[in-house]
Parts: C-alpha cells; sequence; structure tokens
C-alpha cells in the first residue's frame, strides 16, 4: 500500500524553483516497488543549479543514456546480454536494465551529465528568458493639480 510511503511535501514546494510539480509526480507515479529503481537524489544547490543523482553500480559510461526533450530527462542504462552469467551465492547489487523519467519545468536545461564512483549526476539549471521575467517599472507623475488646468486652459 501506497500510503505507508506518502509524504507530505508542501514545505519543499515553497523552497524549490523549477521542480514545484515534479515532487508530487515522482512520489506519485510508480506504483509498486519495481519502479523504484535505480534509486536518485534530487539536490537544490547554493548557486542556482539542481542535482540529479542516480546510483548505477556497475553500468559503464557506454551503457548509459541521457536524453534532454522538451520538458522531459531520461535516463536510461542498458546492460548488454551476451555477456556470462556469473553464479552468484548472494547477488544484492542489481544491474537490470532501466528507464527513469523525470518532468522538468519549463526552461530548466541540463548542463552535464558525469558518471563517477557508481553515480551519474545530471546538473540541470532553470534559465528564464529576459523577456519572460519579471520587471518592475517606474511610475512617473505627469499630471497637474486641476486648479492650474484650468487656468491653463482659460488662458488659451
Amino acid at each position: 500500500m501506497r500510503a505507508a510511503n506518502y509524504l507530505d511535501l508542501a514545505p519543499y514546494r515553497r523552497s524549490t524553483v523549477g521542480f514545484d510539480r515534479l515532487l508530487d509526480l515522482m512520489n506519485n507515479a510508480a506504483p509498486d516497488a519495481a519502479e523504484h529503481y535505480p534509486p536518485f537524489d534530487i539536490e537544490r544547490r547554493a548557486d542556482g543549479t539542481y542535482r540529479i543523482s542516480v546510483a548505477v553500480p556497475g553500468f559503464r559510461p557506454d551503457e548509459l543514456e541521457v536524453v534532454a526533450q522538451q520538458n522531459m530527462l531520461t535516463v536510461s542504462g542498458r546492460k548488454p546480454g551476451g555477456e556470462p552469467q556469473a553464479t552468484y551465492l548472494h547477488q544484492g547489487i542489481s544491474t537490470r536494465s532501466f528507464e527513469r523519467r523525470f518532468p522538468l519545468a519549463d526552461f530548466v536545461i541540463v548542463q552535464s551529465a558525469a558518471l563517477e564512483n557508481g553515480l551519474l549526476t545530471v546538473t540541470l539549471k532553470r534559465e528564464v528568458p529576459e523577456a519572460m521575467k519579471p520587471r518592475k517599472l517606474d511610475i512617473s507623475t505627469t499630471a497637474q493639480p486641476a486648479s492650474t488646468t484650468e487656468k491653463d486652459q482659460a488662458q488659451a
């Protein structure tokens, strides 16, 4: 039952930029444990970027793929099937093929992807175009008092 896994994300929505809807989608998207592989973290960094870290032990860079298309980031890993199978007494490190999708907010771009020590790290940044950013307008005063305006009109 998913009720045990429910987490109130309301406090985090106020402190994130670009991933407001993403938190809800990740919490509600996967109906069973099989779809929670591989585990991942999403971190908001002090410099305004985001970092998604995906645990991919046993995968080489040529077995991983990161694709950014429109408002979706897809991370996938494919293990070749032609390798001889080892005989394990215990196999706790999963290396099965996977595909993870991360919905992205508008104007979020993928800056880089790197694999180090079994972690695939994808760095993202939200870059809102200047035309879309809010801007403050100066308020000018050009109106004259009514009595002065009436005198000017009478003289004309």
